[in-house]
């Protein structure tokens, strides 16, 4: 099982943050995210805390669509999750395949965002600069992962200096996930 080891943060000053970026992580990938989260008609899956979502990605030179289901949260102050994720061959035909198996989609929007691929602290390390089109802001989204809930911690301490070495202070971190945010901004 891997855990996904992320902190995210809500961005004060997109400029500074981005030439920071722009610094320490060199090229970065400019990908729009399009995600359908799916659900049992009762809500059972999110109201338990897990997820399970179709995500098409966007970018300059490919799309590629992958498959993923997060079991509920393990730590309660980053949400990190465990997480399994699977390259989709036929977007049309996997949505399907959940309506057929009596899942609906819950939520559904898009994400655009700014990747950096980063090395820190001897780890791969994603970090994402985020806008949502349907909701005011901009977030950060740093990830790296953990192998067992007991790497956790030292995976979210590296995490934690990478948002830091951004600028970003533990006053900005949130643990609100984009489909309650966009769902309360729809009517």
């Amino acid at each position: 099982m891997a855990i996904e080891a992320e902190l995210k943060a809500i961005v004060r000053d997109p400029e500074s943050v981005l030439a920071a970026l722009e610094k320490t992580g060199g090229p970065d990938r400019v990908d729009v995210y399009q995600d359908t989260y799916y659900d049992e008609p009762a809500g059972g899956l999110m109201d338990a805390d897990r997820e399970l979502r179709i995500r098409t990605v966007h970018g300059p030179d490919s799309t590629r669509t992958v498959l993923t289901y997060k079991g509920a949260r393990v730590d309660a102050d980053s949400g990190s999750k465990p997480e399994f994720e699977t390259k989709v061959a036929d977007p049309a035909a996997a949505h399907e395949i959940f309506r057929g198996l009596g899942y609906v989609p819950r939520i559904a929007f898009e994400k655009r965002c700014r990747n950096y691929d980063l090395t820190a602290d001897g780890r791969q390390v994603l970090a994402t600069l985020v806008r949502v089109p349907e909701i005011d802001g901009t977030w950060l989204e740093v990830e790296t992962s953990a192998a067992d809930a007991a790497e956790l911690p030292a995976a979210l301490v590296v995490v934690r200096a990478v948002l830091h070495g951004l600028g970003i202070a533990d006053s900005d971190l949130t643990t609100e996930l984009y489909t309650d945010a966009v769902a309360a901004a729809r009517p």
